[in-house]
């Protein structure tokens, strides 16, 4: 009972933080919703998601946030261009994802932990380009959470290579650039292409975590009621 209370509260989280970004007027994009709402159904799966990784409430945090990196992108570049340009955009050091097939859920984790990484140090060009970005600072004390909670998920968290000093370095040099555009271009991508990594993430994880759940029992629905009687 207490797992199932457990599961019910984060699920009950990341709904409450998708319906108050609603209501504050945030264009929270409907394929976040059918992302986080995954295959579950019914009281049963509530019982078998607790404590998987996919049903973790940071995923909904952080996408929920960079949902709206669409309105203020719009905003911003009025007609001059659309948001789906930016997913034709390209620049140094896009941390890949995880494949859908032929990869190992560790090694899906790994890369995960490491892309995140990686995206803390892409969102650092983003705040020098967009000071005090509303968007940024929201995500980034989820993001670290999520990684360590992704490490926790691990056999072996060892295997995460984080960026040294002069790595970081090197690719926030490699992305500067002199025409002024450019620079916000590429910020603007940086947040389009968290949003996808992220988005997929969830997708893969929750794919390899599905074998996991098929093998749970289903919960003898009388052997409860008996307890509360």
């Amino acid at each position: 009972m207490v797992s199932t209370l457990k599961a019910k509260f984060l699920s009950t989280l990341t709904l409450l933080t998708a319906l108050l970004l609603c209501a504050l007027g945030a264009p929270v994009e409907t394929e976040v919703t059918d992302i986080l709402a995954g295959d579950s159904s019914g009281e049963e799966e509530d019982v078998v998601t607790h404590g998987l990784l996919s049903a973790s409430p940071f995923w909904g945090l952080i996408l929920g946030a960079t949902a709206r990196h669409q309105k203020e992108f719009e905003e911003e570049f009025k007609s001059e261009m659309t948001y789906y340009y930016l997913d034709n955009y390209r620049f140094p050091a896009i941390p890949a994802g995880c494949p859908t097939s032929n990869f190992s859920k560790e090694a899906c984790l790994k890369r995960l932990a490491e892309g995140l990484n990686t995206y803390m140090v892409l969102l650092m060009y983003v705040e020098q380009e967009y000071p005090n970005n509303a968007i940024v600072m929201e995500i980034k004390p989820y993001n670290i959470r999520l990684i360590n909670l992704i490490k926790e998920k691990m056999k072996n968290p060892r295997l995460v290579t984080n960026m040294t000093s002069s790595q970081q370095e090197k690719l926030l040099s490699d992305l500067n650039n002199p025409i002024p555009f450019e620079r916000k271009m590429t910020a603007h991508c940086i947040l389009r292409q968290f949003h996808n990594f992220l988005r997929d993430g969830i997708v893969a994880v929750r794919k390899r975590e599905r074998g996991r759940t098929s093998r749970v029992m289903k919960p003898n629905l009388h052997f409860f009621t008996a307890l509360k009687n």
